[in-house]
């Protein structure tokens, strides 16, 4: 992000309290307008990484989800109302982030993310963030940020367990280090909690932000693992593969 754009005294006055935090300031917040972030997926998780990141001043948001809004989907999809119900999810999230912030330049993509879109899709984006349920999905997100040396925030939650974890191309392995492949266990339905889902984006908007800011330390090269049955929380390291089929041949 070499040319950064200037703050607007709207900017300045609606953003005020984040540039106190140390490290932001106007430099920072010019950072976050001319930054662009791509979701996979903006549901119960993803949804929630994009409104942090609209709110936070993020200048434009790529939003990949196909499908329609169904009933089964409001438990968690704080973005989605019962009046959008048969209608394309990705569009009440559009209209709900304009609301929120209408200097915003956002992009829906009503199909989800998969090895035909991710080149396409990954290249406009300075930060990519995996919020997707399907390892399908993941994983070919995880090609696409590799090939790309994109930065990658990978968030995921099962039950009342979540995970989190950045990927930095040429600094940390990738997601298929240590899923290389679709688990043969994985089923396309799973238990979830929306207030599970809404803790670990919170903490995803959050690496977002570093990531674009240079402030704190993101979580590369570890992951976050919580069991908020406990409000248990331990870091793991996650090494390079060498032999890793999608990073394995870069240099580090």
């Amino acid at each position: 992000m070499p040319d950064l754009p200037h703050l607007t005294e709207t900017d300045r006055a609606l953003y005020q309290w984040q540039m106190w935090v140390p490290g932001i300031g106007e430099e920072g917040q010019r950072k976050l307008k001319g930054a662009t972030v791509l979701i996979s997926r903006v549901g119960g998780l993803g949804g929630l990484v994009a409104l942090e990141l609209a709110a936070a001043g993020v200048g434009r948001l790529i939003l990949a989800h196909g499908g329609k809004l169904k009933l089964a989907d409001l438990n968690r999809q704080l973005l989605q109302t019962r009046d959008h119900l048969g209608k394309p999810r990705i569009n009440s999230v559009v209209s709900r982030l304009k609301d929120l912030n209408p200097d915003c330049e956002i992009v829906g993509v009503p199909e989800n993310v998969s090895e035909a879109n991710g080149d396409a899709l990954v290249a406009h984006a300075d930060v990519v963030v995996d919020a997707a349920p399907l390892f399908q999905e993941r994983l070919a997100l995880n090609s696409a940020a590799v090939r790309a040396r994109k930065p990658m925030v990978e968030c995921a939650m099962h039950t009342l367990e979540a995970t989190l974890t950045t990927f930095i191309p040429g600094t940390t392995g990738c997601l298929a280090c240590y899923v290389p492949e679709v688990p043969a266990s994985w089923t396309r339905q799973f238990p979830v909690f929306g207030a599970v889902s809404g803790t670990v984006a919170c903490l995803g908007a959050m690496e977002v932000i570093k990531l674009i800011t240079g402030i704190g330390q993101p979580l590369a090269g570890e992951m976050l693992c919580m069991d908020l049955s406990r409000m248990s929380f331990r870091h793991l390291k996650l090494p390079h593969r060498p032999d890793c089929e999608v990073c394995g041949a870069q240099v580090f």
